[in-house]
């Protein structure tokens, strides 16, 4: 009768113990699988407020940073980013935002739909306020239509 650890045949026995190392490769591939998923839908992610903007054709303005968006929809409700605003709301907040930098970049997109006064008067609070680097945004029109 042989012992454990003891020299059976010229060969030592021992006991069967469990692999202590953890496998990463699944937990690689899930990674991998989830970055893929954010990537895809983080574009998806940028602007909440639904808007059907007018075409026009013109030069894209390339500005680095990540302007404030104020959308007006076809109902003319107010937003900041996704927050509904009312109008007389719209320059306090917009200062609290910015923390008084009248620098700030700030776009304004309205709905094809709604009236060119109300984008205006709307501008127009922003301007008055001192804010002077607003601009208007507006879809590029399609390539099939030209």
């Amino acid at each position: 009768m042989s012992r454990r650890g003891e020299v059976h045949g010229g060969f030592r026995r021992r006991r069967w113990q469990p692999m202590s190392e953890i496998n990463v490769t699944p937990f690689v591939d899930v990674m991998l699988v989830l970055l893929i998923v954010f990537m895809v839908t983080a574009p998806l992610l940028t602007v909440g407020v639904p808007i059907n903007l007018p075409e026009v054709s013109a030069r894209q303005l390339n500005d680095p940073g990540e302007p404030l968006e104020i959308s007006v929809t076809g109902e003319g409700q107010v937003y900041i980013q996704e927050t509904e605003v009312a109008l007389e709301a719209l320059v306090p907040r917009l200062t609290a935002i910015t923390g008084d930098d009248f620098e700030s970049r700030i776009h304004v997109r309205g709905d094809e739909n709604v009236s060119y006064g109300q984008v205006m008067q709307v501008m127009g609070r922003i301007n008055t306020a001192g804010f002077s680097r607003v601009s208007l945004i507006v879809e590029q029109p399609s390539r099939t239509e030209e």
